[in-house]
């Protein structure tokens, strides 16, 4: 999944980003507030983190903005304020959860899971296509009694956005907007790379291939024939 990260101060910033990762998200960065405008209209971010107190326009009226816009995505908010107040603010603004500083990573990212979770078509921390099934908490995978061998980050991530949309087809770029970052070189061959991968984990030695192409459209996971 891919997450937004608003937050002007460089170390919370770096360590944001680091922890994120190391949960097998794709993460960009932005310092400001006005940037978060160009930033959300070039791709479709799963998550927002946002922090309040941002240089230019603050956290709040940010937040406003992009629900005023049509901005669905979850929005998860930082500030080193603690009192109720404001935290109805955050909330009222169009936040989805709120955070307080300082906080640990392990929380960050397992709210973020939460409001995958609430946004998705699973309540639960499972996703499943025919006999494939993908638990998002502990990142592994099974199809059948046939455990999944251990995923790389980014199978992770391309399985999951896969899951997520099943029966969908995804194009070439709506697979780049939610699996990778802006260093992503479009004209690189990558998606294909980790298509094949996760063929070879998933499909190899089953009747039936979950992972389909659809010519000239795109990629899609699905149960049906």
């Amino acid at each position: 999944m891919r997450v937004l990260v608003v937050e002007d101060e460089p170390r919370m910033a770096a360590l944001i980003r680091q922890g994120l990762e190391e949960d097998d998200y794709a993460v960009d960065e932005v310092d400001n507030g006005p940037e978060v405008f160009d930033w959300v209209e070039s791709a479709a971010y799963d998550l927002i983190v946002l922090d309040i107190m941002l240089p230019g326009i603050d956290g709040l009226t940010v937040c406003r903005e992009l629900r005023a816009r049509h901005h669905t995505m979850p929005i998860l908010m930082l500030t080193a304020r603690d009192a109720i107040s404001d935290r109805v603010a955050g909330l009222d603004a169009g936040a989805d959860d709120y955070l307080v500083k300082p906080f640990a990573i392990e929380e960050l990212t397992a709210r973020l899971r939460a409001l995958a979770r609430r946004e998705g078509p699973s309540k639960t921390t499972q996703l499943q296509v025919g006999d494939l099934v993908l638990d998002t908490a502990t990142k592994r995978a099974r199809r059948g009694d046939r455990s999944i061998e251990p995923l790389t980050s980014k199978e992770y991530i391309l399985l999951e956005t896969l899951m997520r949309h099943s029966n969908q087809v995804l194009a070439r770029d709506q697979i780049i907007d939610h699996v990778w970052n802006m260093e992503f070189e479009s004209g690189s061959k990558l998606i294909e790379v980790y298509i094949s991968s996760l063929r070879k984990k998933i499909d190899a030695g089953q009747d039936h291939k979950l992972i389909q192409t659809v010519r000239g459209l795109g990629y899609r996971i699905s149960a049906d024939e």
